[in-house]
């Protein structure tokens, strides 16, 4: 139900119902009849017997029927005219993710988003946002309250997300970026002259609102963006607290690139009856359209073998590429980057450890072109949002398989095809059989000595050979801490 500003429910029951986004639709050309057809939502959900993976929640049945709902002119209007705006975005279908989600929650329905990094997720949240934003009233309120908040796990993703508001938006809605390394003042001020969209990482929203700077009473329309990825960067208390603050008649949206164990059990404490809209497999999986290549490559030999390659792409595509490539630690970003710099490389490294106003102008610098590599933390493996990134170079491989994923999602975005470059070697042998098993799955090849060193080890594990190896994430940091 699409809730009002204020205390009492609405009257107004879910006035937008299912869309599915079909092209005539999102092409602008809506009929001017006041009955349209459109695939039935409340048809799409059945109940299904479903592994633990699902308990709680409803998959949604892509075999729909149609069904005619009444549609008010008033609305008729502003879904032509957000389209009318997209269209001058150059937007003219939606992703799978988007023409899933949309009906879903314009109908009230708490949605449940996963699939790849780089397939639409933002602007499947965002549209049905302004059209809530459209359906409150606040008669005597002399500035807006926020109705839609967006919690995002970085700062990057979340000035991302505000940008996506901006040109989107139809309606001029006020919004507000609130993250840590910013003038809190200047945030506060916003705050305090009304906005409409919140977004938000939770530790500096959790700050705000506990000092009272902001009011999440009216907050009627939720989204958790890369969940899995906010929980990985430990902001569960953080976003528990300030579900709490939130009205429990609001709607939720939860997009993530995963499905884990942590994700499950955080839709199943804040979602109601949530529908899931699955692009693609639950598994862990690549994307197809990037090409993966492994190579056996010792640390001491990296850098000289990341210049071969920066050299070959220079010369096969010119000033026609551009790279991204991940690193552990913070001090190794800035020595890559220093050293390809000395060899005349124009390359900028992008960490935790660096100013805000030095990231932003970093990734500023890579998407119009000033700079071709960008050597980051993982701290910006799912923060950046540049979608014509060529190549990926793992040159130190990920503490985690989930995160190679999404390193590897940082290219062959919006549709378009990209290349992986990982650098291995015998001490990243705990991540060889699950990284098999992502290659296989993205129909890659493997190499032969990588399925030889993948069953060294698993014989050695089983015979009591192999220590595990834990890894520990430091809340909101870049490194990765082992113990052995």
């Amino acid at each position: 139900m699409l809730m009002p500003r204020g205390n009492a429910p609405s009257r107004i029951a879910s006035k937008y119902s299912n869309f599915h986004g079909q092209g005539t639709l999102l092409s602008g050309e809506l009929p001017a009849e006041e009955k349209i057809s459109f695939p039935t939502v409340a048809k799409a959900i059945e109940s299904a017997k479903l592994d633990d993976r699902f308990a709680g929640l409803k998959p949604i049945v892509r075999q729909v029927g149609r069904v005619h709902f009444d549609r008010p002119k008033e609305e008729i209007r502003m879904l032509r005219e957000i389209m009318d705006e997209m269209k001058k975005n150059g937007f003219t279908l939606p992703s799978p993710i988007q023409a899933q989600m949309w009906p879903l929650l314009m109908n009230g329905q708490d949605t449940i988003g996963i699939s790849q990094t780089g397939s639409g997720k933002t602007l499947a949240f965002l549209l049905p946002a302004f059209l809530h934003i459209d359906a409150q009233y606040a008669p005597g309120e002399k500035k807006p309250c926020p109705s839609v908040l967006v919690l995002s796990p970085t700062r990057e993703l979340a000035q991302q997300i505000e940008s996506e508001v901006q040109k989107y938006s139809y309606n001029n809605y006020r919004s507000v970026c609130l993250y840590g390394g910013a003038a809190r003042e200047d945030q506060i001020a916003v705050c305090r002259a009304g906005v409409e969209i919140v977004i938000a990482t939770p530790g500096r929203l959790a700050d705000l609102a506990n000092v009272g700077v902001i009011d999440l009473n009216r907050v009627t329309y939720v989204v958790l963006d890369e969940a899995d990825r906010m929980l990985d960067m430990g902001f569960e208390p953080s976003i528990r607290r300030i579900l709490f603050e939130i009205r429990p008649d609001r709607i939720v949206a939860l997009t993530s690139a995963t499905w884990p164990e942590a994700v499950r059990t955080l839709a199943r404490s804040y979602t109601k009856e949530a529908v899931m809209c699955v692009i693609g497999s639950l598994d862990l999986t690549a994307c197809a359209k990037v090409r993966q290549t492994i190579e056996e490559v010792r640390p001491e030999n990296r850098f000289n073998r990341t210049m071969e390659i920066v050299d070959c792409l220079s010369n096969m595509f010119q000033d026609n590429f551009k790279v991204i490539i991940f690193v552990k630690s913070k001090v190794l970003a800035d020595h890559l980057s220093s050293d390809l710099v000395l060899k005349g490389i124009d390359a900028q490294g992008l960490h935790g450890g660096r100013s805000q106003s030095d990231r932003e102008n970093s990734l500023a610098q890579l998407r119009d072109g000033t700079i071709r590599i960008l050597i980051a933390t993982d701290l910006a493996s799912r923060g950046i949002d540049v979608p014509d990134i060529t190549h990926v170079i793992n040159y130190d491989f990920p503490g985690d398989i989930e995160e190679y994923v999404h390193r590897v999602g940082r290219t062959g975005r919006a549709g378009r095809t990209g290349e992986a470059i990982s650098f291995v070697s015998w001490s990243d042998r705990m991540h060889f059989t699950p990284l098999i098993s992502i290659l296989e799955k993205s129909e890659q090849e493997v190499p032969y000595w990588l399925r030889e060193y993948a069953n060294r080890y698993e014989y050695r594990k089983a015979n009591g050979q192999e220590q595990p190896r834990k890894f520990f994430r430091r809340n909101n940091k870049d490194n990765f801490q082992t113990n052995y």
